[in-house]
């Protein structure tokens, strides 16, 4: 059971790199992250930062998907760089970093300006606004545990240029901001899922997944101006039989004003990432929304993610139940 407490605000100095300058901890790491997608090409796409202050290196970069690959050497676009060397100074509120990826801070906590530039390859110019400001999270049960972890709903247009062709993005979409200890032999399995429509109405789910359950370790729903905490909820999954990854997926959570909220979802398209000692298998989703927000349709993701042990394992045997 999940209790909320958002007690944290984000403040204009937190769009900075800098929170690890004062702590001795070889895996301090901050990361910002931004998704986008457009339904009508069955594309999603990532932006990602993870920079170690305290070893001096910067990773991420940057994912383009469609329907037609999920291996990371077969879709659209990806790069994914390890240990570059961070820059000698991280210039905000207008950062660029060596793996292509900027951030320009146009409202500290709401809009930014985002870009990508590998020439020939993938350019991204793209723009995030944010209807609420960015929300703590609520809980140290989560994946996240007791980082200072910020989910945030914007909506992302622009454009990006992938193989030669020019695609409009107009989405609602999820961000996040960490900072905290993150070691890379750390690895649980998760889940990470978003939804959003028009107006910026939309949730997060975070689930963890253990003894049998997808549990909701984390979440909240946002209508309107409003935004609820889920107290407890689960993740139920229907599987490829020969790949295992997220076919269907289906969210049903309370709220702590004690409202049902449910959403039922299928996958688009995926890619498969692999990062440190994990993988994670990330799915674009078209929700259909139950209960009394009947009829609308979100759009958002799955982060299925799995120690790296464990999915070798359940691919070996065909076997992706819940251990």
């Amino acid at each position: 059971m999940a209790t909320p407490s958002n007690t944290l605000e984000f403040k204009s100095e937190d769009d900075a790199f800098n929170h690890g300058t004062d702590i001795e901890d070889w895996w301090f790491t901050e990361t910002a992250w931004f998704s986008f997608h457009n339904v009508e090409r069955n594309i999603g796409g990532w932006l990602y930062t993870m920079v170690r202050p305290n070893i001096g290196t910067v990773a991420g970069g940057a994912w383009v998907w469609d329907g037609t690959a999920h291996l990371p050497w077969e879709v659209l676009y990806s790069q994914n760089f390890s240990a570059l060397e961070i820059p000698k100074e991280l210039d905000l509120p207008n950062l660029v970093m060596p793996t292509g990826v900027s951030i320009k801070v146009l409202d500290p906590g709401m809009v930014y300006s985002l870009g990508y530039d590998d020439p020939g390859k993938l350019t991204v110019d793209l723009n995030f606004a944010a209807r609420q400001p960015p929300r703590p999270l609520g809980t140290a049960t989560s994946t996240f545990g007791k980082a200072a972890h910020f989910d945030q709903i914007g909506n992302v247009t622009g454009h990006i240029q992938v193989a030669g062709e020019k695609i409009e993005i107009d989405c609602w979409s999820m961000r996040d901001r960490t900072w905290g200890r993150r070691p890379e032999n750390r690895p649980r399995q998760a889940g990470y899922v978003t939804g959003a429509g028009q107006n910026g109405a939309g949730f997060l789910a975070v689930s963890n997944t253990k003894d049998g359950m997808d549990r909701i370790a984390y979440g909240f729903v946002q209508r309107e101006e409003t935004q609820v905490s889920f107290l407890d909820g689960q993740r139920e999954v229907v599987r490829d039989p020969t790949h295992g990854w997220v076919d269907e997926i289906r969210i049903e959570a309370v709220d702590e004003n004690g409202d049902s909220f449910t959403a039922v979802g299928k996958s688009t398209n995926r890619i498969t990432i692999n990062r440190q000692t994990f993988i994670d298998v990330n799915s674009v989703i078209r929700w259909e929304l139950q209960n009394e927000d009947s009829g609308k349709v979100w759009w958002g993701e799955d982060q299925d993610m799995w120690p790296m042990h464990r999915w070798s394992e359940a691919n070996k045997n065909k076997d992706w139940s819940i251990k």
